[in-house]
């Protein structure tokens, strides 16, 4: 059985191929927001700089001029990966500038994550064949070590500039050149010659090379085309069509426009193309953030009037756990919060919708090899849980483990995609892309089940990674679902569940926990009301057999997700060494 998106939502326009996204972004012809009539696409959330849409249009164009000459780069010469660069930065108002750039040059700009240690940074750097790197000062100690290792000479270094509310006003550090310094000489060098592109060029040529962390090993480079990006924008806004032609000022025909707020990693695909793409595309502006700190997060929704909080499930969880200082800020600009990047479950959704009535809550799933969204909560259909519908131009299939099609609801499969959007491959990975990218479809390792929610549209519900679901007495059990659950107790701040080895039932639920603050009563005592908060709620092969033990932080990415890798090597190794003394 084939699923597609709602009846509603239409289909979105043919993605153009033979243009770059730098094109598609900052030209009108595709169906852009007018560059005059857009907000200020990026605004620092500390400082409050920005430039106005056609002010980046003229940096990206300048830019382009400079890294052509500073790197010797010839557009319409030899192959996108001689014109590859790295980004390795916290979020800044400059990252789309750079990106756009790049494109413009006919190049790759491959986003690194900021937290990125130097050797994981290193095998980015050689992986992807950088040229350059640009980087920001509070990252570049790790950015010089990697670089050494990677054999990239310093002069290849560039600094993205950052507020002084963030460096506390130290100067950029001496010797390296700037982005500002590189736009301010573009400005006064020759155009960059006219890109000469094949038709369907932009649908085979990688534009992003973002790095899929996976379950184990070293990340892997997703190569991403420019028409993937393209063609998910034109979905995105083809979804999201009929909630803001509802939102457009009485009287008028001008399109709406939003207030998003930017705090997600701007290296991460959800970031990079949901908050940073999708809602400049449609002239609205993105207030950016480096970080999440909770009282700039709340000063920058009450100074800039933030109407959309695309978020990870982890703020969310912060919120509610400080909700007596979010009601002292004036939130009242708080239309939705859209979420993403891991499943926010449906008793943490609800607690949201209590406390704030007048948002809506809404979930998107997606993911790097699909650049990115897949499929998304429309604010008419709200059906707390689940991803949304799947969105324009996007199918679906379930099978079971034996490659069988899953044909009706309720019945959790592997899911797998086919769309415009869909990614090219792993660069030098043919294995990993085959198994991925199989006859058409993309296989995406979760295991999902279709539902139809009460306005009668099919809405996708992520259960799990299938290589995380624990397996009790052959009986599935998916960590996220115990962990949504978890999240209810008050005791409960956050939390993990993690299978553990039982010669019995092979495999029992073990949880992770982080204590509230506010839990009272001794460890036994609260752990007791976790087993009976579980016991009372879930079927008896959910129960949390395998034990709860007190965690001072879960170990996350930057996205949100749960490392339960890191969890299950903490637990073999404190079995190990009672084996050992045994």
């Amino acid at each position: 059985m084939v699923f597609t998106s709602p009846k509603w939502a239409g289909q979105a326009p043919d993605a153009p191929d033979s243009i770059p996204i730098s094109e598609f972004m900052l030209n009108e012809r595709y169906g852009r927001h007018p560059l005059g009539y857009s907000r200020h696409p990026y605004v620092c959330g500390l400082s409050g700089n920005s430039y106005s849409a056609l002010e980046v249009a003229e940096r990206v164009d300048a830019l382009a001029r400079a890294l052509c000459k500073e790197l010797g780069w010839q557009p319409n010469n030899g192959s996108e990966y001689n014109r590859a660069a790295c980004i390795y930065s916290v979020n800044t108002i400059d990252y789309l500038t750079l990106c756009w750039a790049i494109h413009r040059c006919s190049g790759i700009a491959s986003p690194a994550n900021a937290t990125y240690s130097h050797p994981e940074l290193t095998h980015q750097l050689k992986s992807s064949g950088a040229k350059c790197l640009f980087t920001s000062a509070v990252n570049l100690p790790i950015a010089l070590e990697a670089a050494a290792n990677a054999g990239l000479p310093k002069d290849r270094i560039y600094l993205l500039e950052l507020p002084p509310q963030l460096t506390g006003g130290a100067k950029a550090p001496e010797g390296f050149k700037t982005l500002n310094q590189l736009v301010k000489e573009g400005f006064s060098l020759p155009k960059v010659e006219k890109l000469n592109w094949q038709p369907g060029q932009g649908a085979k040529q990688t534009a992003f090379l973002c790095y899929s962390s996976g379950t184990s090993g070293l990340p892997k480079g997703v190569m991403i085309s420019h028409k993937n990006v393209i063609a998910n924008l034109l979905q995105v806004k083809q979804q999201e069509k009929r909630f803001r032609d509802e939102l457009k000022p009485p009287g008028t025909q001008s399109e709406y426009t939003d207030v998003l707020l930017g705090l997600l990693p701007q290296s991460h695909i959800y970031g990079l193309i949901v908050q940073n793409h999708a809602g400049p595309y449609r002239g609205d502006q993105v207030i950016v953030l480096p970080k999440f700190e909770m009282n700039s997060y709340l000063d920058s929704i009450e100074r800039f009037k933030i109407n959309t909080l695309y978020l990870v499930p982890p703020i969310i969880i912060n919120m509610l756990r400080n909700k007596a200082a979010c009601d002292k800020r004036d939130l009242t600009s708080v239309r939705s919060i859209f979420t993403g990047a891991a499943p926010l479950g449906a008793e943490t959704a609800a607690e949201v919708t209590a406390w704030k009535p007048a948002w809506k809550i809404r979930q998107g799933y997606g993911l790097t090899e699909t650049a990115t969204v897949v499929s998304s909560t429309s604010p008419h259909d709200v059906f707390l849980g689940s991803s949304g519908s799947l969105i324009p131009n996007v199918e679906a299939r379930l099978i079971t483990p034996d490659g069988e099609e899953i044909t009706g609801y309720d019945q959790p499969g592997e899911l797998l995609i086919r769309s415009p959007a869909v990614a090219l491959g792993y660069l030098n990975n043919e294995k990993a892309t085959n198994e991925t990218f199989r006859d058409g479809w993309m296989h995406t390792g979760d295991e999902a089940v279709f539902r139809v929610s009460p306005a009668g549209n099919e809405h996708v519900f992520i259960v799990d990674r299938i290589k995380e679901l624990i397996k009790v007495k052959g009986l599935q059990v998916a960590p996220a679902e115990l962990e949504a659950h978890l999240l209810a107790h008050p005791a409960v701040a956050d939390c993990s569940v993690i299978p553990v080895e039982d010669h019995a039932a092979g495999e029992l639920p073990k949880a992770f926990v982080v204590k509230d603050p506010s839990a009272s009563g001794d460890d036994a005592a609260v752990i007791r009301s976790i087993h009976k908060h579980v016991e009372d709620h879930k079927a008896r092969h959910k129960w949390l057999k395998g034990g709860i033990e007190f965690i001072d932080v879960i170990p996350k990415s930057p996205s949100g997700k749960i490392l339960r890798r890191l969890l299950r090597d903490r637990e073999k190794e404190a079995r190990r060494k009672v084996g050992a003394k045994l």
